[in-house]
């Protein structure tokens, strides 16, 4: 069974930034210490203000596993979608695959956000001087669902033991939620102009459609997740290998390592038997580790 690692580290790393930064807001306010959570979340999430991405580039990055402290929901429903999503995931596609399109489904999430708000005239109401922060797993984790719903769109889902309803319904309802909730946001940031954290739905739809267009070039041998999964690949074998040196004797790495030969041997057979379309996702991430 292949494992899915990659999707509870995703998890784990969520949730523990979550825990950790609403002990630090709860014993601030015990304490009573002078703290600006503004000032601190935009150390960690993403201003729509390019002025300040420039100086914070790796809030591209941050702001797709914050989510604002105390508000428990938005959590919870992000890590739905993404744990629904992500085991559907890797029964077909490898961990790599996963937290590429985790991480490029996030940035892209993030730069719709931002162009949305510096370029559609229906944001001038909403523009602040120092912008509005963008966060939370919500693009990333659409990207993964849509991407699943598209490799395999009529995958049956069961629900209450008897009812089955297919995949692409899912995720259509869930783009559809986003639609609404841009609207939602509209009307909310007018009304309040102290609101700093809205948009998100359109940030959204720019995770989904990484998703989608990953899913479809894909299939024309086109990979778009290729960087970063090649930088997850080579941190995955710089892991290995210290660990390997660190813990195996000779003999068993010779055995490892012939084990590993034994297994290319095997993919390259197929190969040159039925073609490189007859791999499995598995057999496809093993060679492409080798390289």
């Amino acid at each position: 069974m292949k494992s899915n690692n990659a999707l509870l580290n995703l998890i784990y790393i969520n949730c523990f930034l979550f825990v950790f930064m609403t002990l630090f807001l709860i014993f601030g306010k015990i304490m009573e210490w002078d703290m600006d959570m503004r000032n601190i979340l935009s150390n960690l999430c993403i201003s729509t203000d390019i002025n300040e991405v420039k100086f914070k580039p790796w809030t591209i990055i941050t702001h797709m596993f914050v989510h604002i402290p105390l508000r428990i929901d938005d959590l919870i429903i992000n890590l739905i979608w993404l744990y629904f999503g992500g085991k559907i995931f890797i029964s077909y596609l490898s961990n790599h695959q996963l937290t590429s399109t985790y991480l490029m489904g996030g940035i892209i999430g993030a730069l719709t956000c931002i162009i949305a708000f510096n370029v559609l005239p229906v944001f001038e109401e909403l523009k602040m001087e120092q912008g509005f922060l963008a966060s939370g797993a919500s693009s990333a984790s659409i990207a993964i669902l849509i991407a699943s719903a598209t490799h395999v769109p009529n995958f049956q889902v069961h629900i209450l033991s008897s009812l089955r309803i297919r995949l692409k319904y899912i995720a259509l309802l869930a783009v559809l939620i986003d639609i609404l909730t841009i609207w939602n946001s509209l009307e909310n940031g007018l009304e309040n102009q102290q609101n700093q954290y809205i948009g998100g739905g359109i940030g959204h739809l720019g995770g989904a459609l990484y998703g989608y267009l990953f899913i479809q070039l894909r299939k024309k041998n086109i990979n778009i997740g290729y960087l970063i999964e090649k930088i997850i690949s080579l941190f995955s074998k710089k892991k290995e290998y210290i660990e390997n040196k660190r813990f195996e004797n000779d003999y068993d790495y010779n055995a490892r390592k012939k084990e590993e030969e034994e297994e290319i041997n095997k993919i390259l057979d197929k190969i040159n038997k039925s073609g490189y379309d007859s791999l499995s996702s598995q057999e496809k991430e093993t060679l492409f580790n080798q390289k």
